[in-house]
């Protein structure tokens, strides 16, 4: 009766010691855990990038063209909202996209700048948004100047002075 007892006993433990044993992983199973728990333990934020963040105008004339655009994409994981874009001067106007930006697509913001200022350019657009990073700094640079003026030639002869 001792001798079953122990039997039993042994094939219980050993079934318990041999049931524990860890299934070695395939390295397609590793690869598909590791994508689960990254997948799982990424963050749903939208992420705002930019292709630029400085417009350079260089050298243009006073009354040119002063508009310019900063494209960006959402490469995050929700829908992207800009709540605000502001300037750091009057002589900027910014305007951007008021509806959400999905996860994957790219939006633009129109900057106007006023060029009637003749000067060296350097201002900053603020970006305010749900991103990872709620602030985004744009900038723009370059020098406006006066156009180079005309010469218009002498008319010596005039017909209101008739020479006599």
């Amino acid at each position: 009766m001792k001798k079953l007892l122990f039997l039993s006993l042994l094939v219980i433990l050993s079934t318990a010691v041999f049931a524990q044993t860890e299934e070695k992983p395939t390295q397609k199973n590793k690869r598909k855990n590791k994508e689960l728990v990254e997948e799982d333990t990424l963050p749903k934020v939208p992420v705002i990038k930019f292709t630029s963040l400085v417009h350079d105008y260089g050298n243009i004339y006073k009354g040119d063209n002063g508009v310019c655009t900063f494209e960006f994409k959402n490469v995050g994981k929700a829908d992207l909202q800009l709540s605000n874009v502001t300037s750091s001067c009057g002589c900027t106007v910014p305007e951007w996209p008021k509806e959400p930006i999905p996860p994957g697509k790219s939006a633009i913001i129109k900057v106007s700048y006023n060029t009637s200022n003749v000067g060296p350019i350097n201002k900053h657009i603020f970006v305010m948004s749900n991103a990872e990073e709620e602030r985004v700094t744009l900038s723009i640079k370059g020098n406006v100047s006066e156009p180079p003026k005309e010469i218009i030639p002498e008319n010596k002869t005039s017909p209101l002075l008739k020479n006599d």
